[in-house]
């Protein structure tokens, strides 16, 4: 069994203009799971985002949303992670994976950023790739240079039903990943 998670944070941008973006997977993800469990998010600058602290399966756990743009990320999560002395292997980060298709979740542990720079940021702020990722499939436009305009549109109807189910198979298993079962967690979740 692995360590129980203690702080989940979902990636992505602030500001009314990128909530439906695909960057914003990460933070859809975190919405959901606050408003499931009736968990309210506070602003609370000497983290740099909106923190909610709640009880999970009977587990207190962080949920961080960084409000300081993606490519800076890092700076919220090595301040909460510090404050509170959490170790990466009790860091759960949401985020959007363009080399996932919509309608696929994947939960890994560690591992490069393969050029998500909110994910650079975090190893960078940790000084560890070591902490959980659960990847949420956004798909890949086919062209690198049309990355950056494609992680900030919306995603298709289509595209956006495909990556709802996916999270909500994520959801599923929140409990499990929450609890330190994560191998139980990824089981179940990659045999969809």
């Amino acid at each position: 069994m692995s360590e129980p998670i203690k702080l989940i944070v979902g990636l992505g941008n602030p500001g009314k203009e990128y909530e439906a973006t695909r960057h914003n997977a990460g933070f859809w993800w975190v919405d959901e799971l606050a408003r499931m469990h009736s968990a309210n998010f506070k602003a609370d600058s000497k983290f740099h985002g909106l923190v909610a602290k709640t009880n999970l399966h009977g587990h207190e756990v962080h949920l961080l949303k960084p409000q300081t743009f993606m490519n800076v990320s890092g700076r919220a999560v090595g301040a909460l992670a510090q404050f509170y002395k959490f170790v990466p292997a009790q860091i759960l980060v949401v985020h959007d994976e363009l080399d996932l298709p919509p309608g696929s979740a994947k939960l890994k542990l560690g591992g490069g950023h393969g050029g998500h720079n909110g994910l650079k940021d975090i190893i960078a702020h940790l000084g560890s790739k070591d902490f959980w990722r659960l990847r949420i499939g956004v798909g890949h436009p086919g062209d690198r240079a049309e990355v950056v305009n494609y992680v900030l549109n919306a995603p298709r109807k289509e595209e956006q039903g495909l990556i709802d189910e996916a999270s909500q198979r994520a959801q599923d298993v929140a409990a499990l990943i929450i609890e330190g079962k994560l191998e139980a967690a990824m089981l179940k979740l990659h045999s969809n």
